[in-house]
């Protein structure tokens, strides 16, 4: 059974950055790739990027492109989120996981992780 642990998560300045690190430890099922969500108080979980498994491809929430960054280390089995110019409404706990897509809509097989909390004050 997969586990998937994300870190890197804490309270930083509007502007500033964080970077995200999800381990995952086992298979990750997900026929795309990879990917991030995140899940503000009172709100739906949403969508933030994904990478396929090959690394090739990487995809967006209009919400975040041009800020946040994808990748991943193979040999970690670990994929990151680099988040630069963050905003108040990036607030949330942002998890990760394998990830499936279906046309634009993107969704993640399985349960998820504790999730890491991402809070910028303004």
């Amino acid at each position: 059974q997969v586990q998937l642990v994300e870190s890197g998560g804490g309270l930083v300045q509007a502007g500033g950055s964080l970077r995200l690190a999800c381990a995952a430890s086992g298979r990750t099922v997900g026929s795309f790739g990879m990917g991030w969500f995140r899940q503000a108080p009172g709100k739906e979980r949403e969508f933030v990027a994904a990478i396929s498994w090959s690394g090739g491809s990487t995809y967006y929430a209009d919400s975040v492109k041009g800020r946040f960054t994808i990748s991943r280390d193979n040999a970690k089995n670990t994929v990151y989120l680099q988040m630069n110019s963050l905003k108040p409404e990036d607030t949330a706990v942002y998890y990760c996981g394998g990830v499936i897509r279906d046309g634009s809509r993107w969704s993640k097989p399985g349960s998820w992780g504790q999730g890491t909390q991402v809070t910028v004050s303004s």
